[in-house]
């Protein structure tokens, strides 16, 4: 029998189950993921931005937020700029009162957001919920259970409404909580025991003997605690850092800072500032941050940063201006091409990757910031994980890869079920470089194609791929031997390499092609397509069905 009500039930009467606990990607752009909850669900959000779209609302979400949805409840997900990571929890209840039934009403009447402090701990408990999820040992699993209760039992702490009065201890348990949450704004004692609703004089020995410290004193080792995260992880002036943690005086934050630790707060960033020690694509051992905050990316994948929820403060522009992913780098900063070094300097970033093996180049910016060189010819596959080492981002990689092979393999088996037949070749092929026609091999718009369970090479562009070329220039007269089954011609920006390949386009050689005589030539924005990052990767997989399929959507 399934019981609904109003009001919930004594938290003493209701059993909880977990159900499954699962980590979402959602990428940027991607159509609403909508839902229905059957049973409880808990969306825990992690990483990214985005909406949380509801039958009555739409409310913002960001990292380090949880909503909690009864059954029946319709909604979606949405994101425009970022990639989101959130972990999705479906439990049921049963009420054990008299007879046992499924229970399905509010758990917290009219609330939805809820709030937990600290949210590192609800971080913790989810992952330990998914790292034994497919464990056949009774053990582990009841182990497994024993953390999902304990997950509860800290919601509830923290947003089950109390029926009684509080008492003095409760109120002022309150007021702690207040603090933690606006410790960077002007408090004093007398406010907090206001807010407390007791007398100024009981006050303090309550504070006293719940947390050992006297109010102030709390507050101040408070916005201390958390000054100490930002001199480790944030490139801000001191004077900042201090406004920051609620501080309106840098020199008496200095002093207090001093007084607490026995370091100055300069001296303290020095000494444990984490750093991590990596060997880049060249073999130099680099000391970089554990957790860079102002990242420049000079490269063409430049894309698969905000695949993985990371937005770089500069870059080469041109690589942006036409990609598919230009509306989530907006404020990027362009620091040329070749990179400028005084440009790069300006942004003071705290690290910088150079898609660069030459190194002149490196050793015109490694003096700037912590650089590292970077393949970006690499495949998707060792850079996403590459990138996700360097910038604390390993489970955002392998969740990313995860979900884009997945859907790959799942959109070519759907072609050749459809379309293609086994064995069917295809070429991608651009003028450059003025009358230059260049097959493309490692780089680029071909990735896609001759990804696993996609499209084969000719035997021509096959040699390019096994002397691990990005591509390789095409005499037009041996053109037939390079074009396979399907043409992706990509068309340049170049006036005159445009003005070459309207030749081609027009010859009889280009006319007696057996892919352009049955129809099997797509022609693509080169500026747009001609790209191997990981967003113009997810973004192809929409693509690559359109013009494969037969229809002809505009590129």
């Amino acid at each position: 029998m399934l019981q609904t009500s109003s009001s919930c039930p004594p938290l003493h009467t209701l059993l909880f189950q977990l159900i499954d606990a699962e980590l979402i990607l959602q990428a940027a752009d991607s159509s609403p993921i909508s839902r229905t909850t059957h049973d409880y669900t808990l969306l825990v959000f992690t990483g990214g931005n985005g909406q949380l779209n509801l039958d009555d609302q739409s409310v913002t979400l960001s990292t380090d937020k949880c909503y909690l949805l009864a059954p029946g409840i319709s909604y979606s997900t949405s994101n425009q700029e970022m990639t989101m990571y959130y972990y999705l929890i479906t439990f049921s209840a049963i009420y054990t009162k008299e007879h046992p039934e499924r229970y399905s009403g509010e758990l917290l009447s009219g609330r939805r957001e809820l709030i937990v402090h600290p949210f590192t701990k609800i971080i913790r408990l989810v992952e330990d919920l998914l790292m034994n999820k497919n464990s056949f040992d009774d053990v582990q699993q009841f182990k497994r259970h024993l953390k999902f209760q304990e997950l509860m039992l800290l919601f509830f702490e923290h947003n089950y409404p109390s029926k009684h009065l509080p008492s003095p201890t409760e109120s002022v348990e309150m007021t702690i909580q207040f603090i933690e949450e606006h410790y960077t704004e002007s408090i004093s004692v007398k406010q907090l025991a206001e807010l407390a609703g007791i007398s100024f004089w009981q006050y303090t020995p309550i504070f006293q003997q719940l947390t050992g410290k006297k109010p102030l004193e709390y507050l101040t080792d408070l916005r201390i605690s958390h000054s100490k995260r930002f001199l480790q992880e944030s490139t801000e002036p001191l004077r900042e850092i201090a406004r920051l943690v609620g501080f309106s005086d840098e020199y008496y934050f200095s002093r207090r800072f001093r007084q607490k630790t026995g370091v100055t707060p300069g001296q303290y960033a020095h000494q444990r500032g984490r750093k991590l020690t990596v060997k880049d694509w060249t073999g130099h051992e680099v000391e970089i941050p554990e957790q860079a905050r102002r990242i420049v990316y000079h490269g063409e994948t430049l894309g698969d940063l905000p695949a993985l929820g990371v937005k770089p403060i500069g870059g080469d522009e041109a690589f942006v201006r036409n990609s598919v992913y230009k509306h989530r780098l907006k404020k990027l900063a362009n620091v040329g091409f070749p990179l400028d070094p005084q440009l790069t300097a300006s942004l003071n970033p705290d690290l910088i990757i150079l898609a660069n093996s030459d190194e002149r180049a490196y050793r015109t910016v490694s003096g700037i910031a912590p650089t590292l060189t970077f393949d970006s010819f690499a495949p998707l596959e060792s850079r996403m994980r590459t990138l996700g080492s360097w910038l604390g981002k390993q489970r955002e990689a392998e969740a990313w890869l995860e979900s884009f092979t997945i859907k790959n393999a799942a959109m070519w088996q759907q072609l050749y079920e459809t379309s293609l037949q086994a064995g069917e070749t295809a070429s991608a092929l651009v003028y450059d470089h003025g009358n230059h026609l260049y097959a493309m091999g490692m780089s680029g718009f071909s990735t896609a194609l001759y990804a696993p369970c996609g499209l084969q090479p000719t035997e021509e562009i096959q040699a390019i791929l096994d002397e691990e070329l990005g591509c390789a220039e095409v005499d037009p007269a041996r053109l037939p031997a390079y074009t396979g089954d399907h043409i992706f011609m990509l068309i340049p920006e170049r006036p005159d390499s445009l003005a070459a390949m309207e030749r081609l386009l027009d010859s009889s050689l280009w006319k007696s092609l057996p892919a352009v005589r049955q129809g099997h030539v797509y022609l693509l924005d080169g500026s747009k397509w001609n790209s191997s990052d990981a967003l113009t990767r997810e973004k192809l997989l929409t693509l690559l069905p359109k013009l494969l399929g037969g229809s002809t959507p505009s590129n």
